[in-house]
């Protein structure tokens, strides 16, 4: 990698240990339906913009250099708001939002933003995973738009499932931080 890559990841790794993880004193419920008593705030570490804008700068100058190019950036709200939004703006593509479910009223749209088809290469983006489970949600969301997703990036990978889901489905995947990076217990199930 090159020295700018490594300058952003190391910048964003700092401000992932300092701003987004939290030592809890008992287990808390994730997402995923696992337990840990360490809780990632991806979200509230990337509040400032100044923050935000590291983080894309990496996740751009990672996906660049992985040969990756794309027309727009988008995944799952609320976990990948933020990081659609600053990616676009650090490489001026367009950037889009995944609802949960598609408007029940108005447009019935489950995508928001950009209007993604068969003609656009998209860049899958989230927070943190755990298991992949909002990610792929996402992914599924946008195949069916007949986008083409050309890579995925997480901030944080909190164990090894999401790794082999994506290669799976012949996705490359890049995470920005992994449990080992961050010094904690990669989450476990069972």
């Amino acid at each position: 990698m090159s020295t700018l890559t490594l300058k952003w990841r190391d910048q964003l790794l700092s401000i992932l240990c300092e701003s987004a993880l939290q030592e809890l004193p008992e287990p808390i419920k994730l997402a995923s339906g696992a337990w840990s008593s360490h809780f990632i705030d991806g979200k509230e570490a990337l509040a400032r913009w100044s923050d935000l804008r590291i983080a894309s700068e990496a996740i751009l100058e990672t996906v660049t250099e992985g040969g990756h190019s794309f027309d727009a950036v988008g995944g799952l709200t609320l976990g990948a708001d933020a990081l659609a939004v600053g990616v676009a703006a650090v490489s001026d593509t367009e950037w889009f939002f995944v609802r949960k479910e598609a408007k029940d009223r108005g447009t019935r749209r489950q995508i928001e933003g950009a209007r993604i088809g068969a003609a656009d290469k998209v860049l899958l983006v989230d927070d943190v995973v755990t298991t992949g489970g909002s990610i792929f949600k996402a992914l599924s969301a946008i195949q069916e738009t007949g986008a083409r997703v050309v890579a995925a990036v997480t901030l944080v990978d909190r164990g090894d499932l999401a790794r082999q889901r994506f290669e799976e489905a012949g996705v490359a995947y890049y995470p920005m931080a992994t449990y080992e990076d961050l010094d904690i217990p990669p989450v476990r199930f069972g």
